[in-house]
């Protein structure tokens, strides 16, 4: 008799060992699932944060930037030559992580037309990069879209204004 209480007594406690573990175990996938809800909403605020701020360094990097090519370092200048030989090439998709670039020139406008060999400089806008994937909305940033020009005589700088779009990729999905 004393042997099957012990018995049940020791049941007893493996069961509720076992309750308290479940417990525990609940628990926890509770606040996993809490928190895991929200890694894609990080995820999208970490990207627009990013482009955010590469948008201001963008202009600046050695690729894009004017550098001493106008007289002297300017700031948030780009080289409108480099702009289009670098909208030819896609080694450079993944350089900078961000979805989307393009160049917009806002003075003079030259409306919608897309840069290309063609047509340079006469035209509107320069898409340096296009993953076409879904987009946040875009950061920006007005920077001096700069070029050597001659008028038959003499070589000079002529710069336009522009703006500078940034796009990352909505991650929400």
């Amino acid at each position: 008799m004393v042997s099957k209480i012990g018995q049940l007594k020791i049941q007893e406690m493996i069961f509720m060992i076992v309750a308290v573990a479940l417990l525990f175990v609940l628990v926890g996938i509770f606040f996993l699932s809490i928190n895991l809800s929200n890694v894609k909403q990080t995820a999208t605020s970490l990207a627009e944060q990013n482009s955010i701020l590469l948008v201001s360094k963008v202009a600046n990097s050695p690729e894009l930037s004017c550098g001493n090519a106008f007289g002297t370092s300017r700031t948030n200048c780009i080289d409108f030559d480099k702009l289009i030989s670098l909208s030819k090439k896609t080694e450079y998709s993944d350089f900078w992580g961000v979805a989307k670039i393009e160049v917009r020139k806002i003075l003079p406008d030259e409306g919608d037309k897309i840069c290309d060999d063609s047509n340079y400089p006469n035209c509107g806008i320069v898409n340096v990069l296009d993953k076409n994937v879904k987009i946040l909305p875009y950061s920006s940033n007005f920077v001096s879209l700069c070029r050597k020009e001659t008028d038959g005589k003499i070589i000079y700088n002529k710069c336009e204004l522009a703006v500078l779009l940034i796009a990352s990729e909505d991650k929400t999905q």
